[in-house]
């Protein structure tokens, strides 16, 4: 997908692509590198230089990133006397170990600038400024070590650190955030950068899934470049997916979508995309003023600001600021009066003609779908996974409760902890009374399944933050003889941000206790009693994973709804070139594989609240927050999952999945995404699109247009769903006629757009009439294409 990913970027009107550098891809194990396939850097980079953009590599190597233990190794954790992120010189050496590997790879790769390559930045640390103040004395060390560290490998290109404050003269320090246009640099000699805007916020389990306003982030570019703003990069601009168990958080769904302008899929995300690229236009055009003067602002009103780059020639660009966030305004600038509705930005080029309004979008809209092309209930395989310690010579006694990723290592989301000596006999009051007894399991991270003789019995899980719980299990099923006490604990994505988040324990920390006796002994402690444990699940072992191995059967009986149950099958690809989709409908929680490669993890029986602020008519008017705009109440944060083509074979392709819980996977279906209805609106207030502009972008040729574009160039305008030329009403997807309206619109837009892979229209009397001389008109067109 990378060619295509950075050719859509390019064209949205980007110079340079950011990316990260994941320490546990590149060095699972310490020692052992992985630059290939997926994992290679190398290539990605050159891929980016081939098309003509920049690179701004952010080594880290902690990189947050809503990833698994932010992109830490989990073999760092063991390393005697290591401290993270901190002045310890363990931590230290293994940093500048991989920093170095990595600055290596790309010097002898001559991808650095200056030795003629695409990578003009690069990053050492993240965020730190953010936690700085919990480490201590060791904080202000580290990070001039760091800096220092960095400087001395002699890439020839600046070197950042975003969040930091303090950072070393020899660093440019960066903002990330919703807004940094009243950013400063710590010295008058370091450009203003804008290293995360943020497009949006990751999803959660259990969860709304949170979005952001084109307009809102528009206002946040265009107030930064307003504001003497040197470079801007969007986390995201494509988000993609979360593969394997790579998503971290915890509780950080498989999909990092993040409302980007490109979606998880690498479909452009319109109209968000659209008017981005526009903006990217407009600032570009101000460029000629803007590395030539500093820009002055003028407030020129209660939350009016006027801000003009002026050139010794006489040449200007000039940006203005509507910040009230109810009331439009009339803005005096230049002999003119503008108009700049609430929360906005317009955009002058030659300080005469508005080019770009944030707040009126001239992108088409598209509205994408998932098509169910296949379900799943062909031939079904399946295992079931041995409740306890199932692993011969892999299980191990412990006087007392484990933490899990001390033991796993995170080698597995699964930890089993087994009492195998509840020995019983027909009077002991366990027996009798175990309608009234219950397990007792305290300080748990992130969830737990409690099986009591081979049954499942209850369990819990974290909140979506992954704090402790603790959870009471009925052990209504107790007998006589031998009894069996099985614990599984999971996790699900290990913490990826915070001060000292590598300490955050997993697993059960205790007390374990059986309560609910009647006989005077209300407690039975079993926190210091042996527990027997085991790394992982039997199928993990055997590979199911890749769909190999005897152990699959298909008979007697399909089990569905049966919880620690892996299920195979074959299915064939969906026909085209659309983005393909797993659906997991019908499933509880689990793990999936297509041919190896890991999905990701899947929860659709995890809904969010159905109570909330959701809403689809979010106002993008007024900051923004991640809770602020939010959709998907009473639903789970995720239904689809992505699945690349290229992991696909035209047919005999093995799905495996492992449900945790119970499910019914004849109910999993393959969807492809596609987009289907195309919807544009303009308004006779709005500028010209940028592109209809004449050679020299500072003489408007052409009035208001509609721009209609298919997203595919196999594709063309095949049906009209509405057309209206008046004061329709409502948005885009659910326009109806208002009381003005042409009667000839229809004719017009047919004539220049049925048929046509992208069409326009200009809003001219020639072209629709004037059908309400009194009022502002409005273009509204809604279309298929096929």
């Amino acid at each position: 997908m990378w060619p295509g990913l950075i050719k859509k970027s390019k064209e949205g009107g980007l110079d340079i692509i950011e990316t990260y550098v994941f320490w546990d891809l590149h060095e699972p194990v310490r020692g052992q590198y992985n630059f290939t396939g997926r994992n290679d850097l190398v290539k990605f980079i050159k891929l980016i230089g081939k098309a003509g953009l920049y690179v701004h590599l952010r080594i880290g190597p902690y990189v947050c990133a809503e990833w698994n233990y932010g992109g830490f190794p989990l073999w760092l954790h063991f390393l005697p006397g290591i401290e993270l992120r901190t002045n310890n010189d363990v931590f230290k050496s293994e940093m500048q170990r991989f920093t170095s590997r990595v600055v290596n790879l790309m010097k002898m790769n001559n991808l650095f600038a200056s030795q003629g390559g695409p990578i003009i930045l690069s990053q050492i640390e993240n965020e730190y400024g953010n936690v700085e103040s919990k480490y201590g004395d060791g904080a202000k060390p580290y990070i001039e070590w760091a800096a220092e560290m960095a400087t001395s490998m002699e890439t020839d290109v600046p070197w950042v650190m975003c969040q930091q404050d303090d950072a070393p003269y020899s660093m440019i320090n960066t903002c990330n955030g919703f807004y940094c246009d009243k950013f400063t640099p710590n010295s008058p000699d370091k450009p203003k950068f804008f290293t995360e805007l943020w497009s949006g916020w990751f999803s959660a389990w259990g969860l709304p899934v949170p979005y952001r306003p084109v307009e809102d982030v528009a206002l946040a570019a265009a107030r930064f470049f307003q504001n003497n703003g040197t470079l801007l990069n969007y986390y995201m601009y494509h988000g993609g997916t979360n593969f394997g168990r790579t998503s971290g958080g915890p509780f950080i769904t498989t999909s990092y979508d993040y409302d980007s302008p490109m979606d998880e899929y690498g479909l452009p995300r319109q109209p968000k995309w659209g008017h981005l690229k526009d903006l990217h236009k407009a600032i570009k055009l101000c460029e000629y003023a803007m590395v030539e003067t500093v820009g002055v602002t003028t407030s020129v009103g209660t939350n009016l600001e006027t801000t003009v780059y002026q050139l010794e020639s006489g040449a200007c660009a000039a940006f203005l600021a509507n910040l009230d966030t109810q009331s439009n305004a009339k803005i005096y600038f230049n002999g003119n009066y503008h108009d700049v509705p609430a929360w906005s930005v317009s955009i002058l080029p030659d300080c005469k003609n508005v080019v770009y309004n944030t707040a009126k979008v001239n992108a088409i809209t598209a509205f994408t779908k998932f098509v169910p092309r296949t379900t799943l209930n062909w031939s079904w395989s399946w295992f079931k996974e041995p409740v306890g310690i199932s692993l011969t010579g892999d299980a191990f006694v412990q006087p007392s409760l484990a933490e899990q990723i001390g033991v796993t290592g995170d080698r597995s989301d699964f930890l089993w902890y087994s009492l195998r000596s509840l020995n019983l006999d027909a009077n002991d009051p366990l027996v009798n009374e175990a309608s009234t007894v219950q397990l007792h399991v305290d300080s748990v991270r992130h969830g737990l399944y409690a099986f009591v003789n081979g049954k499942l019995a209850g369990g819990g899980r974290s909140d979506s933050i992954g704090s402790r719980f603790a959870t009471d299990v009925p052990l209504n099923n107790l007998k006589p003889g031998k009894n069996n006490i099985d614990l599984l604990c999971f996790t699900v994505g290990l913490s990826n941000y915070g001060a000292f988040f590598d300490q955050i324990p997993a697993g059960i920390q205790g007390p374990v206790q059986i309560n609910g006796l009647s006989n005077g002994s209300s407690t039975i402690e079993l926190s210091k009693v042996p527990w027997t444990y085991q790394i992982g699940l039997k199928g993990e072992q055997l590979g199911l994973s890749n769909g190999g191995s005897e152990y699959w059967v298909s008979e007697p009986a399909f089990p569905k709804n049966t919880p620690l149950t892996w299920y195979k099958t074959q299915f064939s690809a969906p026909a085209g070139n659309s983005p393909v989709a797993i659906d997991f409908t019908g499933m509880g929680k689990g793990q999936a594989w297509i041919n190896g490669n890991g999905i990701g993890r899947y929860w659709p029986a995890y809904v969010s609240p159905p109570e909330g602020k959701c809403t689809d008519n979010c106002d993008y008017r007024g900051e923004y927050s991640q809770d602020k705009c939010l959709k998907g109440c009473g639903k789970p944060a995720q239904q689809q999952y992505h699945v690349p083509r290229s992991w696909l074979k035209p047919t005999g392709n093995t799905l495996v999945v492992l449900e945790e819980i119970g499910g019914d996977p004849t109910m999993i279906s393959i969807a492809t995404r596609e987009i289907g209805l195309i919807c544009g609106a303009v308004s006779e207030s709005y500028p010209a699109p940028l592109d209809l502009w004449d050679s020299n972008y500072l003489t408007r040729v052409t009035k208001p247009t509609l721009l209609l574009e298919c997203p595919y160039q196999s594709q063309v305008i095949k049906e009209l769903q509405f057309v209206g030329y008046g004061n329709p009403q409502g948005k885009c997807g659910s326009f109806t006629q208002g009381q003005c309206r042409s009667n000839r619109a229809t004719t017009v837009v047919n004539k220049y757009c049925m048929g046509k892979q992208k069409c326009s229209i200009e809003m001219t009397l020639e072209n629709l009439g004037d059908p309400c001389p009194d009022i502002y008109k409005t273009l509204a067109v809604e279309a298929f294409c096929g």
